[in-house]
């Protein structure tokens, strides 16, 4: 007969699937083929040879082609490994960042006008490093992951709240000190406009407003209400759109300070009396930064508007709420009511449907209050308090009270 015939050993195929067979172990070590060629000469799948034997001695189908254990070995590995660390010891230039830092936080504005400042650099070349100058106190401690370089801290109290002639003073004294090759400020209504204008006014240079492709030559700036775009010459003071670059996630960055530099004192026109008390329910949803928003587990309706009330937040709703005439139509969260960004949103039971949790994808802060652990909202959540929402609502408007009760005191 002809060498290049197959032939099948029906006994050996019978021991290597029964693993009960004391000649199981060593027709396994002979190796059992993952493919077989059948009685009719096609290459079949042998489905005894995919898988593998789970801890439980249950066998478990290897949809990894065999690299199940591998590709679980590097999934612990990469919760431990750092990201490199990228040095900048004598820098070549800087690109100055001034962050919105509302309260004392980058934003993701923030953290993509940091994106920016290191695109710049990669263009540019050489050693540049991204100088974040920031005003007032900080509760950042993710600066490394950011992308910023240098850190300079202006922390006086004649920075606090709404001080734009002051900050403006501090960044002119900064451009004489640094040099930077280009200012990069987040086009926003936080503050960074007025500012970016401000300096732009104060150094007589022309600013690049909502831009968003930005080149060492040319830029694309946002028109028209976003609907156009403009393509004008690169200015080295620009005021960036939100998304003009990705954020920085795969180096740390060493964040060495700074020294502040000497500020003379500015003779302040404009005078900050503080915030004006407002109804919070009164603000736009779409507007409003801290969202208490109710589903289908509440049911003590008088005791919802009482801790919005106390806590000082805008009420929102599911689409359960609003139909079961709860709520009006205007306070309905998510993709078929009102997308939100605030900073805070505590979304008290509600389970979290897809169309909500489109609607609450921008927020900062999400905090579910729900009884049903593995339910979505939980998922979503960066904390969970799984109990009665009546409950904890009541136990948190105490707490309140109890709190500000103790400032009076201390003030007194």
């Amino acid at each position: 007969m002809s060498d290049d015939i197959i032939r099948r050993d029906p006994r050996a195929e019978w021991i290597a699937r029964n693993r009960l067979h004391p000649l199981h172990e060593a027709m396994k070590q002979a190796g059992a083929a993952a493919e077989v060629r059948g009685p009719s000469g096609l290459i079949r799948r042998n489905p005894h040879a995919v898988g593998f034997i789970g801890p439980n001695g249950i066998k478990r189908i290897d949809r990894l082609n065999g690299n199940a254990q591998t590709t679980a070995g590097r999934r612990a590995a990469a919760k431990t490994v750092e990201l490199p660390l990228h040095r900048v010891e004598t820098p070549d230039y800087y690109i100055a960042v001034v962050p919105d830092l509302i309260g004392g936080r980058l934003t993701a504005h923030d953290k993509d006008v940091l994106g920016q400042a290191h695109q710049l650099i990669a263009q540019l070349g050489g050693a540049g490093a991204v100088v974040a100058i920031c005003f007032g106190e900080s509760r950042e401690d993710s600066f490394d992951k950011a992308g910023v370089d240098r850190l300079m801290q202006f922390s006086d109290a004649s920075f606090d709240g709404y001080s734009p002639e002051a900050r403006v003073t501090a960044l002119q004294n900064v451009d004489k000190s640094l040099s930077p090759k280009f200012w990069l400020f987040p086009d926003s209504i936080a503050g960074g406009f007025e500012i970016g204008c401000r300096l732009a006014a104060r150094l007589d240079e022309r600013p690049l407003t909502q831009a968003w492709q930005v080149g060492l030559e040319s830029t694309i700036c946002r028109g028209a209400g976003g609907s156009s775009d403009i393509t004008r010459a690169t200015e080295r003071i620009l005021l960036l759109a939100q998304e003009c670059a990705n954020p920085i996630d795969e180096t740390r960055h060493e964040v060495l300070p700074l020294e502040a530099v000497e500020v003379t004192t500015a003779t302040a026109r404009l005078e900050d009396l503080g915030q004006v008390s407002v109804d919070p329910n009164s603000i736009a949803l779409a507007e409003a930064e801290f969202i208490l928003s109710a589903g289908n587990g509440v049911h003590d309706w008088d005791n919802f508007h009482r801790a919005a009330t106390l806590l000082g937040a805008t009420e929102g709703g599911s689409r359960v709420v609003v139909d079961d005439g709860h709520m009006p139509r205007f306070r309905q969260v998510g993709a078929s009511g009102t997308w939100v960004t605030a900073r805070v949103y505590i979304a008290v039971g509600i389970s979290g449907a897809v169309q909500h949790l489109q609607g609450i994808g921008q927020c900062d802060k999400v905090i579910a209050v729900n009884t049903d652990v593995s339910c979505d909202m939980v998922k979503r959540a960066a904390l969970s308090v799984i109990d009665d929402s009546n409950e904890v609502l009541t136990e948190l408007m105490k707490l309140v009270e109890e709190y500000r009760q103790q400032e009076v005191t201390d003030a007194a």
